[in-house]
């Protein structure tokens, strides 16, 4: 059996936020976490707006329906909040404990979809969104 296409991407995105984590921890160094999160997010602009119009996939944002803007609108809002909570907890946390505390979001996106989206996981599904959860626990315990 194959391997969903979905996977890939998603395998890939843990390699690349792991190195995002790394990255930013040894740039935080000497800089404020939320002018560090300002500095970032020019970067991923230009980055992204580059790719998009290198690819081809450039239409026109004004042809997008008033629902679509929100939840874009509101997504982008709780993507800024994440990081600058995320690299204030990188400034003064390791992150070895950060990025695994962070990915929580694991379990509170398996809650809310099953909450917003009516999607229903696996017991499987459920089983490894408990462990992730039970990891988080674990990490946060004091020594």
């Amino acid at each position: 059996m194959t391997t969903q296409v979905w996977f890939h991407w998603a395998l890939l995105s843990a390699v690349f936020a792991s190195l995002t984590a790394i990255f930013a921890k040894i740039g935080l160094e000497g800089v404020d976490s939320d002018f560090a999160t300002l500095i970032r997010t020019v970067i991923i602009l230009f980055a992204i707006t580059w790719f998009v119009f290198y690819a081809g996939k450039w239409s026109d944002p004004f042809a997008l329906r008033p629902k679509t803007w929100a939840f874009l609108t509101l997504s982008g809002l709780a993507t800024g909040a994440s990081w600058v909570c995320y690299f204030r907890a990188l400034k003064v946390g390791d992150a070895a404990k950060v990025a695994p505390v962070d990915k929580l979001s694991v379990v509170l996106v398996a809650i809310f979809a099953v909450i917003c989206l009516c999607e229903r996981p696996a017991a499987k599904d459920w089983l490894g969104i408990i462990l992730v959860a039970a990891g988080v626990i674990l990490l946060g315990l004091k020594k």
